[in-house]
């Protein structure tokens, strides 16, 4: 569904309200603030919606891709929350988890952090970020939930080395494995940069994208024109699933 981004407001599913704990996974790779990384504006209305229909946990989840603490830019971005306790992807236990696929396009099984297995609703929330005609978008951001170390070989990093496998092919696999409920895609502004860095243009576009991730990034895909070689992949992969 898409929302005027000026008059947002985060409506619990149902299940929330059942739910024991609720993960939130931002984007948060970068100390800059929004468009760059997920505002710390739309990481309290959703934690207020949350709390209207609930008492459940909450969880704020994220990585680096080099391993560095990720504490550091949850300060610098004003994460700070109440009761709402906050994770670095390095600091947890980790546990290899099998891609439910039959047929695994790259990916067989995926090293994630425990904590994910033990909640009952998880939320990936990113800004509208297009590299080189490329939406990095709610599935996307949930690459840095993987431990980048238990994916370095050689002389590769963790993210050199899934991304020499076929990056799109990965994120299909991951998306399989990772049964995330809600995407939120934060449209406010359109970030647009020449790679994966924290330099480029902002527009205005007052949206907020809210559902499923595979369909809330099919609905980005198709309102910007896009190319998302993943969707593509997914397509396929549900229709043998019969999903």
């Amino acid at each position: 569904m898409i929302f005027d981004a000026a008059d947002f407001a985060f409506k619990a599913p149902t299940t929330i309200s059942r739910a024991r704990r609720v993960l939130i996974k931002p984007s948060a790779g970068f100390t800059e603030p929004y468009p760059v990384t997920t505002s710390r504006e739309l990481l309290a209305t959703i934690i207020r919606g949350i709390r209207q229909v609930s008492d459940a946990d909450i969880l704020i989840l994220e990585g680096t891709t080099g391993g560095d603490s990720i504490y550091p830019i949850y300060q610098s971005l004003g994460y700070d929350f109440p009761r709402v306790l906050m994770l670095d992807v390095k600091d947890c236990i980790w546990v290899e988890v099998d891609n439910p696929l039959t047929k695994p396009l790259m990916v067989p099984t995926f090293w994630i952090p425990n904590v994910i297995l033990s909640s009952d609703f998880l939320i990936s929330v990113t800004p509208l970020k297009v590299y080189r005609d490329v939406g990095s978008l709610s599935i996307m951001n949930m690459l840095t939930l993987l431990p980048s170390s238990k994916y370095s070989t050689g002389e590769l990093t963790g993210w050199e080395t899934l991304y020499s496998l076929g990056i799109d092919k990965v994120i299909t696999d991951l998306y399989f494995t990772l049964p995330f409920d809600l995407g939120i895609i934060e449209g406010r502004q359109i970030f647009t940069g020449p790679d994966d860095s924290a330099f480029g243009e902002v527009e205005d576009y007052g949206k907020i994208f809210v559902g499923e991730p595979y369909e809330v990034d099919y609905e980005v895909t198709e309102e910007l024109g896009l190319k998302m070689d993943y969707l593509d992949l997914i397509t396929e992969a549900r229709i043998e699933l019969d999903l």
